[in-house]
């Protein structure tokens, strides 16, 4: 990702709530995900829509706005695409199974708008290659429907999930797509959130989605640059500047143009 933007935590926030919507504009998250799926009840689905697109005609400031739409084969989800093409910058959509899931809503959508998917079904799983080389722009991990889908016994311990994370990164990683951990359930528990989103950082995921704004500062302490790595990167990007592009030595350490690009990422971030 050229452009080291930010993504160290997504809020979801149901397009249905404007006090929630107004609320966002002065917290601290990196993604505000307006949702019209699963945060919004049948009956509000319309009303919620037109908020979404409102909101995204008026802009969010720096924060990078992102409308979760109902899924295609649903009674909203076609027009939730209409009505949000060429309107909103991203779109995330739900429960994407295979390549012709990703080609279908990008014929719904204009060129310049990014198609993040959720990665929540067993049948994506066995499928992320495809998905990633069909024109999605990021995945987004779905845990609490993977883990139903897998019949996997809910709980604080994540191991179910570890080898999942990685599959699902390095697909997103192999055609430079943003990758997302998926939620903590548990609000109210700051030890698991962490523990959750500094594993998430040390495998190399942007940041994590998250359902409660308490959440935000934990997660982007966690995918922020640390000191010690700003200091490092500092370090590479200065040897490399006075050497001769080739491998050298660092704090006694060897380096080479691999960390060089690994600096560049730390110290973009930073930034």
């Amino acid at each position: 990702m050229s452009d080291f933007r930010p993504r160290r935590s997504a809020l979801f926030l149901p397009a249905s709530n404007p006090r929630a919507i107004e609320k966002a504009r002065g917290l601290a998250a990196d993604v505000v995900i307006l949702d019209l799926e699963d945060a919004v009840s049948p009956e509000a689905k319309v009303a919620a829509r037109a908020a979404a697109v409102a909101t995204a005609q008026a802009g969010f400031g720096e924060r990078e706005l992102v409308v979760r739409a109902n899924a295609i084969d649903t009674d909203w989800g076609a027009d939730d695409l209409a009505g949000l093409n060429g309107v909103a910058t991203t779109i995330l959509v739900p429960k994407v199974r295979d390549a012709d899931d990703v080609a279908l809503y990008r014929s719904h959508l204009v060129a310049n708008t990014a198609l993040w998917v959720m990665i929540e079904t067993c049948e994506a799983l066995g499928r992320l290659q495809d998905i990633a080389e069909a024109g999605a722009a990021g995945f987004v991990l779905g845990v609490n429907d993977l883990a139903l889908d897998l019949c996997a016994r809910p709980g604080a311990d994540r191991a179910w999930l570890a080898p999942v994370q990685t599959m699902v990164l390095a697909a997103a990683r192999s055609r430079g797509l943003v990758a997302l951990d998926g939620v903590c359930n548990d609000f109210s528990d700051d030890a698991r959130l962490r523990a959750e989103c500094n594993a998430a950082a040390a495998m190399g995921y942007d940041g994590k989605s998250l359902i409660h704004p308490k959440q935000i500062d934990i997660c982007n302490a966690a995918f922020a640059p640390s000191a010690v790595e700003i200091a490092w990167a500092t370090k590479v990007r200065d040897a490399f500047a006075v050497g001769d592009g080739g491998v050298i030595q660092v704090e006694g350490k060897m380096v080479e143009a691999l960390h060089l690009a690994q600096a560049d990422r730390i110290l973009g971030m930073a930034k």
